[in-house]
């Protein structure tokens, strides 16, 4: 972590608490002391955390879970509900293939757009929502396709051809313009392929096996580094409508960036110099304006 000064804890709403990435993001939330309402279908069983059962798709839901107690116990002082500080938005269909492609689309951004309304229009003025590296148009295309330029940074051009991406994409111009619109802070966080603790054991066969990792770009995140990240992001104000690319310091498989370019992509001209293992899916961005320091290289867990 930075060294940053920290806040006050913060009351949070977050969606989708109970998916992949989200059951790890708010136990880090909550030892940092904030108080965290998962909003999901399904409950998060974990100590310290509030669940409400709703859906994204439904916008009178989203009104009323951020006018909702949290728990009983925000109903002894007697003084109404509490405010919420944040939203961090989370909650959608996670990929392709689940769902028929206009169900993922449609459940995607009407759900954005509902939670953000809903956040904006109750004053709520950290919005933080959780985009994707599939904007960048690699992970879910048809056949093999090269990125125009690497290191994939913020101001890349996205265009993705599937239905999750796209709605990725839409999510974010949703997001900049309530942020126009109200003057609160909106950040999107372009998360990478996340890994939870136990799926290290993962990354020997993409050692012996990297070509799984293209569509990736070779990118990951540790789902409690990405906790690190939300964190961070709740504690940087005023920076108005960002995307943040969500990733860790260095490519997930054990050859340098040399060799990756040379085999995977040898026709991808660079944007800069890079280093023998920095992250072709570049967090630079977070490490400078956030102050993101990586604690869990995949190196701490994997030989090789």
């Amino acid at each position: 972590m930075s060294g940053q000064i920290r806040q006050s804890p913060k009351r949070i709403l977050f969606t989708g608490g109970s998916g992949k990435a989200g059951r790890h993001v708010v136990p880090y939330l909550l030892e940092q002391g904030h108080r965290v309402v998962n909003v999901d279908l399904t409950p998060l069983d974990h100590p310290g955390v509030d669940n409400l059962t709703a859906d994204i798709t439904q916008s009178g839901e989203m009104f009323n879970v951020m006018t909702s107690y949290a728990n009983f116990d925000e109903l002894e002082p007697g003084t109404g509900v509490p405010t919420f500080d944040a939203v961090v938005h989370f909650a959608a269909v996670p990929r392709i293939l689940i769902n028929p492609d206009n169900k993922t689309f449609q459940v995607n951004t009407v759900g954005t757009y509902n939670v953000i309304e809903a956040a904006v229009k109750l004053g709520i003025k950290k919005i933080i929502i959780a985009s994707s590296e599939t904007t960048y148009g690699v992970c879910f295309s048809d056949g093999t396709t090269d990125p125009k330029v690497l290191p994939v940074e913020e101001d890349y051009d996205v265009d993705p051809m599937d239905s999750y991406g796209l709605s990725k994409v839409c999510n974010e111009v949703t997001a900049r313009a309530f942020q126009r619109r109200s003057g609160f802070d909106i950040y999107a966080l372009r998360i990478g392929n996340v890994i939870e603790p136990h799926e290290y054991d993962m990354f020997p066969s993409f050692f012996e096996n990297p070509e799984v990792r293209r569509r990736n770009i070779f990118c990951y995140i540790d789902a409690r580094d990405l906790g690190q990240i939300v964190d961070l992001c709740l504690e940087k104000d005023g920076l108005g409508f960002q995307i943040f690319n969500a990733g860790n310091d260095t490519n997930s498989v054990n050859i340098p960036n040399t060799e990756i370019l040379k085999r995977f992509f040898p026709d991808v001209p660079l944007s800069r110099e890079l280093g023998e293992h920095e992250a072709l899916f570049s967090n630079k961005k977070i490490k400078d304006v956030l102050g993101f320091e990586e604690e869990h290289d995949w190196r701490k867990y994997v030989k090789g």
